[in-house]
């Protein structure tokens, strides 16, 4: 017995398009978002996207060598970003309009300090996410030396992971992170706080963080004043 075969319709207005893939700019916004989720705000086409400052952290905006010298005084997940020769050391939320007060109290408030603070409604430029762009590599600063403490295996200063094929252009000039915020963390239990000062819980105190900043600062200052040559920004 022959059967009949059946009649094969095609109704094209049921199949989906093949998905296009995601640009950079979605990417990275994708990772911001849903992997750590920090708000973020799209940028102009071919600018940067930014995030919203004062809602999960605030920022320290610091030369990057007094930036430097700060950093044995956060803890390994702290995040901190670098963009040319300024580092952005990332605070609890709620931060920076307590860092003028801290520095009247440390001493520092009447002397000009290279530094500035990000708070509520103020935006940062988004470093590119660790896959998508370089990592910085540091060293600790000798604070007795004031030079990079050199460890058997540590890359040069300055020296970055290896970027994909055709993306050097994308990142040149653009903001990095030196230490990556973690996905899936509470990237706030990090971030240096006030709170600290009691001795309670593991986040890193901001008051030696801003005590240790003003002091480099100032020591930059100095050394400007007398004919010093600028610091590099190598790390």
């Amino acid at each position: 017995m022959v059967g009949t075969r059946p009649v094969i319709t095609t109704d094209f207005a049921t199949i989906p398009f093949p998905r296009r893939p995601l640009a950079p700019s979605d990417q990275v916004r994708r990772w911001y978002e849903n992997e750590l989720g920090w708000p973020v705000v799209p940028g102009t086409p071919g600018s940067p996207l930014s995030l919203r400052v004062g809602l999960r952290f605030d920022v320290l905006d610091v030369p990057a060598e007094a930036g430097r010298a700060a950093l044995r005084h956060l803890t390994p997940h702290s995040p901190v970003a670098v963009r040319g020769e300024r580092m952005r050391l990332l605070m609890s939320a709620g931060s920076a309009e307590e860092v003028p007060g801290v520095l009247d109290w440390l001493e520092w408030g009447t002397l000009p300090l290279d530094l500035a603070t990000l708070g509520e409604g103020d935006l940062m430029e988004a470093p590119l996410p660790p896959e998508q762009g370089p990592v910085m590599a540091v060293r600790p600063l000798d604070t007795r030396s004031n030079k990079a403490v050199r460890h058997p295996g540590v890359p040069e200063p300055g020296e970055v992971r290896p970027l994909p094929r055709g993306r050097t252009d994308a990142v040149q000039g653009a903001a990095v992170w030196l230490r990556p915020p973690e996905p899936g963390g509470e990237v706030e239990d990090s971030l240096p706080t006030l709170s600290a000062m009691g001795g309670g819980g593991g986040a890193p105190d901001l008051v030696r963080v801003l005590d240790t900043v003003a002091t480099q600062c100032h020591r930059l200052r100095l050394r400007l004043r007398h004919g010093g040559a600028q610091p590099s920004a190598d790390l």
